[in-house]
């Protein structure tokens, strides 16, 4: 079996579940489209925050996530894998354009997060909690048709290697934090401001 059955295989096995029950196909719906938003809304508490350090790891993760989607755009733009839609596998729940689908970039944005969290120890917890989310919500968009396995493992890749390098380069970021710092500051409401810049 080369790596591509095995691609298939796995994403038929995941997806057959897929539209024999209304309440996990909501279910799965509502993960697979809109966990995200609960991640940015942790960064966007971490920011809120009075600590300097978790507001330092609020902006980084912001990062993680950005550099994490630029390289997903590099790959798609060098590399084609269509959808299982596209292929005439499965069920597909959600509606998708007939585009690539590795990597995956709602996984790589949750996981490049929750990776960059990990990283510090301030917000470990944080990062242990959202990791297996941002997971599990990949699994929902390969239950929901729109993505393979694989697909998760690309994201996985990226999102954590493009965590760590941040991490390792922290120091040379400080001028960074300070001009997205001042940007930030400016859109906070006022008495939401932080005391003090990251």
């Amino acid at each position: 079996m080369d790596w591509e059955q095995l691609n298939n295989r796995l994403f038929l096995a995941i997806n057959a579940g897929a539209g024999k029950n209304q309440a996990v196909d909501g279910a799965a719906r509502l993960v697979a489209s809109y966990l995200p938003l609960a991640f940015i809304g942790v960064l966007i508490y971490l920011w809120l925050r009075p600590e300097p350090e978790r507001r330092r790891a609020a902006l980084h993760a912001g990062y993680a996530a950005s550099l994490a989607l630029g390289i997903n755009l590099v790959i798609t733009l060098t590399y084609f894998h269509p959808r299982p839609f596209m292929e005439g596998l499965g069920r597909e729940l959600i509606r998708h354009a007939p585009e690539t689908s590795f990597p995956s970039d709602h996984t790589t944005f949750m996981l490049a997060i929750a990776s960059s969290l990990l990283c510090r120890r301030e917000t470990r917890w944080w990062g242990i909690l959202l990791f297996p989310l941002g997971f599990t919500g990949g699994l929902a968009r390969v239950f929901c048709g729109v993505h393979f396995p694989f697909d998760l493992v690309g994201s996985l890749v990226v999102g954590t290697v493009t965590a760590t390098a941040l991490w390792l380069a922290r120091g040379r970021l400080k001028p960074l934090d300070g001009a997205v710092s001042r940007l930030l500051g400016r859109l906070t409401p006022r008495r939401l401001r932080p005391a003090d810049g990251p």
